[in-house]
């Protein structure tokens, strides 16, 4: 029996020395030779919990990617920080695909299906080109967004198309085609045209022969549309994405309601998000240029947003651009389509009251309600511990206050005595 344990033993170590030797350890020479090839590195310190969590993981993902192009491997930046610096790693562990000069970092779920996946789809050409049209009627049944390229494979805005997939390809898919490809259901305005499908529509880029001549130019304006264009007409905000939505630049309208464990949500509740999802899809062409929708599932983050407790069902909208916040005065259950239209009307003329902002008193205030709030609900959580983390420093720092206090009138009692005692002799 202990034979047959320890030849198991022998042979779980075996595979777990395979595994590890898969991850390539790398130096500062990483920074010369990042370029060549394709490398996908976690970026860790040895004394971070996490890093040490995720390590058997991350050998089984070298073991999957073994046979492939992709490189996995690890950085201990403690000894190398040049290479830190380089890559602007800001907190450990930090995962990231690197392809030429673009670096994308990873910020899905730490398992192994998950970012084998995502390596394998990464390592992929930015651009997939699609040669059959039963190809393309897949393609809007698979993808809630993508982009495509129409037309001859050369010039200008197929050169900024192409930089632009390597740029966003971690968010979204991009694909190249011919007219004759889609002839049965797209009608490009030019010969070589941008489109996004988006919830089953398609959007085109539009740009001026000038714009579409100035390289730069160009450039710029297509990142920003395609910035502005990758999310879906209502998407679900979240901690993880929202800042990405606040880069698209546009006003950001919010349906607020509370998801229990399940994800389940009260049936007043989806009846005001059916309600707000319904005015974007019926007038996508003239609000989505200026205003993203979407929708919220927890209340904590709209309350640091907007700095109080809403009672959910509430409508939110972000300015993208200064940060501010406006709110409508009216009960948001009670608000028909045609109200919240008016609403956003008044938002984008600039003239609905404005919360918030970046000056210092609402920073102030902001870090001041979130501190509350944490406190509130570990009170809620657990009073017990709660009691206990903040009552024992604050119990021994008043202990401290009064021995002192304390000290300070005795001392000047004795001192009064004796010059009484003084006096009489």
């Amino acid at each position: 029996m202990n034979i047959f344990f320890g030849f198991i033993c022998i042979l779980f170590l075996g595979f777990n020395s395979v595994s590890s030797s898969r991850v390539l350890e790398l130096s500062d020479k990483f920074i010369d030779i990042s370029k060549d090839g394709v490398w996908f590195v976690k970026f860790y310190a040895p004394w971070c919990a996490h890093c040490r969590r995720i390590e058997p993981i991350w050998a089984h993902v070298a073991q999957a990617l073994y046979n492939t192009p992709i490189k996995v491997a690890k950085v201990d930046c403690t000894r190398f920080s040049a290479v830190a610096t380089h890559f602007k790693v800001r907190a450990f562990p930090t995962i990231m695909f690197i392809k030429g000069p673009f670096w994308h970092e990873y910020s899905g779920e730490r398992e192994k299906e998950e970012m084998v996946n995502y390596a394998m789809r990464m390592a992929q050409p930015a651009v997939q080109v699609v040669s059959h049209t039963e190809s393309f009627a897949y393609l809007k049944d698979s993808h809630n967004v993508f982009f495509g390229y129409i037309g001859k494979q050369q010039g200008p805005l197929w050169e900024m198309f192409m930089t632009n997939a390597e740029k966003y390809q971690a968010h979204s898919w991009f694909y190249a085609m011919s007219h004759e490809v889609v002839k049965n259901d797209l009608k490009p305005p030019n010969d070589t045209a941008v489109f996004v499908h988006k919830d089953n529509d398609i959007i085109y880029f539009t740009a001026t022969p000038e714009i579409i001549q100035d390289r730069e130019t160009l450039n710029d304006t297509l990142k920003r549309w395609v910035n502005s264009e990758r999310f879906g007409f209502f998407p679900k905000i979240s901690r993880s994405n929202i800042n990405d939505l606040l880069d698209t630049k546009k006003y950001i309208v919010i349906a607020v309601v509370s998801e229990n464990k399940l994800n389940e949500i009260t049936q007043t509740e989806r009846d005001f998000k059916d309600m707000v999802e319904s005015i974007i899809r019926s007038k996508k062409h003239e609000l989505h240029h200026h205003f993203q929708f979407g929708w919220m599932g927890n209340p904590e983050l709209a309350n640091s947003i907007a700095m109080s407790e809403l009672a959910v069902p509430y409508l939110i909208v972000l300015n993208s651009t200064t940060n501010h916040h406006h709110i409508p005065d009216d009960d948001p259950v009670l608000m028909t389509p045609e109200a919240v239209i008016l609403f956003l009307e008044q938002i984008h003329e600039q003239t609905a009251p404005t919360y918030g902002g970046n000056g210092w008193m609402v920073r102030f205030y902001r870090g001041f309600f979130e501190a509350r709030t944490t406190l509130i609900n570990m009170w809620r959580g657990n009073p017990v511990l709660t009691a206990l983390v903040f009552g024992l420093p604050l119990g021994f720092l008043s202990l401290i206050c009064y021995s002192i206090c304390c000290a300070d009138i005795l001392d000047a009692d004795e001192e009064e005595i004796t010059d009484t005692h003084e006096k009489k002799d």
